[in-house]
Parts: C-alpha cells; sequence; structure tokens
C-alpha cells in the first residue's frame, strides 16, 4: 500500500514518513529517501530508474538506479508533485506491476519496493490543470495524511520542543534538561512560516548559545521575542 503526505514545506513529512517505516514489517532494511525537486529534469529518470552504458552522452557505463536499490525496502519520494510527465508514467508502471526499464534499455526487472510519496503541492489542482497524472494521484492515495502547519499544532509545538533540545543535546555535545515556561509561550505566539524546520533551526541556536541546562528566552533569535 502507498501512502500519500500531503502538507507545507518544512512541516516534517519525512520524520512521518521514517515514523511509518520504522513501525512497518520493512523496517529491518534501509530506508531510501529522494527529493524529486532537488534532482534536475534530465537526470531524475536516471536517479530513480538508473540507465544502460550508452544511454546518453556521458553514459559511459551501467547505472543501477534506487527502484532497483531499494527492492525489498522503502523509498520516500519527497516532492513528487514537482515531477514531470515522464517519469510520472514510470513510476506508476511501477506501482502496478512493480516492473520497468533503465533508461536505454530492454531488459523489464522486477523489484519490490514500497513508496511512501509527499508533496507541498495541491495535487488536485495540478490533476485539473493537467500537470499531474489522475491515475497516479489517485494509486499513490490510497491513504493519504495531511500535515498541519505548526502554527496550527497548539499543544504538539511543547512535545516537539522538548523532543528536538533531547536530540539536539546529544548532536551538539549540550545538556539543557529544561525549558523556562516563557520560551515556550513566545514559541506558541510565534507563527512558524518555515514549519518543522524553522524549529529546528530556532533549538539549535538556543542550545549553542545557552550557558547552563536552562533554555532561556534571551538565547532566541530577535523575531521570536518581539512578536
Amino acid at each position: 500500500m502507498t501512502v500519500l503526505l500531503l502538507g507545507e514545506s518544512g512541516t516534517g513529512k519525512e520524520l512521518v514518513a521514517r515514523a511509518i517505516y520504522h513501525h512497518s514489517r520493512r523496517a529491518q532494511g534501509p530506508f531510501l529517501a529522494v527529493n524529486c525537486a532537488a534532482i534536475p529534469e534530465t537526470l531524475l529518470e536516471s536517479e530513480l530508474f538508473g540507465h544502460e552504458k550508452g544511454a546518453f552522452t556521458g553514459a559511459d557505463r551501467l547505472r543501477i538506479g534506487k527502484f532497483e536499490q531499494a527492492s525489498g525496502r522503502t523509498m520516500f519520494l519527497d516532492e513528487i508533485g514537482d515531477m514531470t510527465p515522464l517519469p510520472q508514467a514510470k513510476i506508476l508502471r511501477l506501482l502496478q506491476e512493480q516492473k520497468f526499464e533503465r533508461v536505454g534499455g530492454n531488459q523489464t526487472i522486477a523489484t519490490d519496493v514500497r513508496i511512501i510519496a509527499a508533496t507541498h503541492r495541491n495535487l488536485e489542482e495540478a490533476v485539473a490543470r493537467g500537470q499531474f497524472r489522475a491515475d497516479l494521484f489517485y494509486r499513490l492515495s490510497v491513504f493519504t495524511l495531511r500535515l498541519p502547519a505548526l502554527r496550527v499544532r497548539g499543544a504538539d509545538l511543547r512535545a516537539l520542543t522538548m523532543h528536538f533540545v533531547r536530540r539536539f543535546n546529544a548532536e551538539l555535545g549540550k545538556a539543557v534538561s529544561e525549558v523556562q515556561p516563557e520560551v515556550h509561550e513566545l514559541l506558541e505566539r510565534y507563527p512558524w512560516p518555515g514549519n518543522i524546520r524553522e524549529l529546528q533551526s530556532v533549538l539549535k541556536q538556543g542550545l549553542l548559545l545557552a550557558k547552563g541546562p536552562v533554555l532561556t528566552p534571551e538565547v532566541l533569535p530577535e523575531a521570536i521575542r518581539s512578536v
């Protein structure tokens, strides 16, 4: 079964995808993530499906693509709404048949990959405009999760703050064990245009500036303190 995650940029779609993966029957295999918007259109098809030697200028050897590498595993396709029509068609076939061909090749390759896809775009509108295949959209959206923006998550913000403080303590070699109530209040008033990514950045900055075991308002950026 495919899963489609919908939400604004920075809403933690990969975190949710990894949580789904860790609680699935494929958790023992690797998790492969591909950001479709970060790979040039001319290279995306080769990145996903691989290519044969001589398939195009510069293809001087066989390349194994992500879908071949991910057989028996889970692949996260982030920003799938940015994908152009040709790879959309090939992914539809892969979802239907679990088969594909490398770029420039005739050999049909079987794979067994579980796909979790995500996008910040409105795919229903993209389908109506002819920018995204309707059949692929229906195939991807067997199970859809809509991730709310951080500014409307209310009580979740305190739990997320403490989660990231503990996580970044380990990464940064810090020992902050407490967050002052005033910090929580400031974070709850801020609109978070950058969502989870912005929260992570703010907390990393605060931890780096913190002098002791308590996170205080003084270490927060001015944009947070002035709201």
